[in-house]
């Protein structure tokens, strides 16, 4: 079983807002850490936005200020918000998360190695593909 879900992929115009949702497989499963990545054909992969389990939010400097990550705490929801969508942002975007109880901070995985990521988001989802045209 897939332990994480995204939806709300699709196709935007250059400049549009678009939301994507993340949700665990075990809907009442609370993580340690959770995050947003993308990876852009052709390119490695890469952290935009983490989430704490104490609700802070860390961002990658390539998409702080247009994308906002937060979190449904009832509906236990990941979600990424997207504004000012460019063709750049062409991507699969993939939800991830920590299943350990300790570990690093959420947030030291920004312009690490893929191996020290996956150290620490351990759970992925399939992703969900997004496309900017003009």
């Amino acid at each position: 079983q897939v332990p994480l879900v995204e939806s709300g992929g699709g196709s935007v115009h250059t400049g549009a807002s678009h939301g994507l949702s993340c949700t665990p497989s075990e809907h009442s499963k609370r993580y340690r850490c959770m995050g947003w990545f993308r990876q852009i054909s052709g390119k490695e992969r890469e952290g935009l936005a983490v989430y704490d389990a104490d609700g802070r939010a860390t961002y990658a400097d390539s998409v702080k200020g247009r994308f906002t990550v937060s979190k449904d705490n009832v509906k236990n929801i990941l979600h990424l918000q997207m504004n000012n969508l460019q063709p750049g942002d062409t991507a699969m975007y993939y939800c991830a998360a920590d299943d350990a109880i300790a570990g690093p901070g959420c947030e030291t995985i920004f312009g690490k190695r893929s191996d020290y990521v996956t150290l620490i988001y351990s759970l992925w989802g399939k992703g969900t593909q997004v496309t900017v045209s003009q």
